[in-house]
């Protein structure tokens, strides 16, 4: 693996956002974690998924209805992924441990893994973010050429078409690929993967084994293999492809940077909190649908900063965020919609394209 290290020997930046954003939390004196907007968002979105579930396999619903209700039922699981299990894997959703361990395991009910997760998000790509070569979340190459250091195809000249059905089976292939491969090569990309202990082990299997009972047996048995094929076909779809745009606008658009790490030990001439600010960027901030779908995750430049304060307090910490940026010199990379920067992502896409 790559060594890459931050020029972290002067911190001023980061001191002086933690000055102000301590006091923030200091002088209203609020927790960091999750609140009750949290709380009721995950009384409504779990129930409402398992309301969902319940009703397609048991109630007489006309075929359309429940095509559509697939759907639904997908964007609200991305929206669980967003909500509850992220702040929880983060540490963030609650100040008792086992509240965050065990809504982390949402995941787990999601398709994927929560050990592997935290791995592969918190410590790789929260500490590398946009580092070619360490950041999962920019290795899919060849099939997607997401910087410039990345080796170009022919192929790529047509990504910015082929890549949204690319991200609609994304969830699929997490859920029936990705995680196996990271779990018997034991490794995210060039990095070995933490030893996993044997309660690790066994909530890996236990928890693909009740997935495969939950989504595929039970509607199976209840609804026939045709019925159950369609609706688990659009329920992924739907989910892979707002999972996948979602966390694409966060760093794979125009403004944000990239860093390559090669085979020699790199030193980036930032220190870590200005490197999360210039590969990252917000979008849609005054679109309170958005953010309360997405769990704040259109506030990634907060988050990134902040992994372990609960999205709930974003909007607040933004103003604090932006503020001491301008007083850095730094570039505040933010669209003011969804769709400006869905654009923009696109449009990075196209140009990576191109380029040979």
């Amino acid at each position: 693996m790559a060594k890459v290290t931050f020029n972290n020997k002067n911190k001023a930046f980061f001191n002086a956002l933690k000055t102000r954003v301590d006091a923030y939390f200091q002088e209203n004196k609020i927790k960091r974690t999750g609140n009750f907007e949290l709380y009721a968002k995950t009384a409504v979105l779990i129930p409402g998924a398992v309301l969902i579930y319940v009703s397609l396999l048991f109630f007489p619903i006309p075929a359309a209805v429940k095509l559509l209700m697939s759907g639904v039922l997908g964007a609200i699981l991305a929206s669980i992924g967003f909500n509850v299990m992220h702040d929880a894997c983060h540490g963030s959703y609650s100040s008792k441990k086992w509240v965050n361990d065990v809504l982390g395991l949402t995941l787990n009910a999601l398709g994927g893994n929560a050990f592997i997760w935290k791995f592969k998000h918190n410590i790789i790509h929260h500490t590398y973010t946009n580092v070619d070569g360490l950041d999962d979340d920019i290795a899919k190459s060849p099939l997607m050429r997401q910087c410039r250091t990345q080796k170009w195809v022919p192929a790529h000249r047509y990504q910015h078409i082929y890549v949204v059905l690319v991200y609609a089976i994304s969830s699929f292939a997490w859920v029936a690929m990705m995680d196996f491969n990271k779990y018997f090569k034991a490794r995210v990309n060039n990095t070995p993967l933490q030893k996993m202990t044997f309660s690790d082990h066994l909530v890996f299997w236990v928890s693909k084994v009740l997935y495969v009972i939950f989504y595929v047996a039970i509607p199976v048995y209840f609804l026939g293999w045709g019925p159950w094929a369609i609706g688990f076909t659009v329920m992924h779809l739907v989910m892979g492809l707002t999972l996948a745009l979602v966390f694409q606008l966060a760093h794979v658009v125009e403004h944000a940077e990239f860093e390559f790490a090669g085979a020699d030990p790199v030193q980036i001439e930032n220190e870590w909190a200005i490197h999360q600010v210039k590969t990252t960027a917000n979008f849609a901030p005054r679109n309170k649908f958005i953010n309360w779908f997405v769990g704040g995750l259109n506030y990634q430049i907060e988050h990134h900063l902040f992994p372990r304060i609960s999205h709930v307090h974003y909007p607040a910490l933004s103003e604090i965020v932006q503020d001491t940026c301008k007083q850095f010199n730094l570039t505040y990379n933010t669209f003011p919609t969804m769709t400006a920067a869905v654009a923009s992502h696109f449009r990075m896409m196209k140009q990576l394209g191109q380029e040979e």
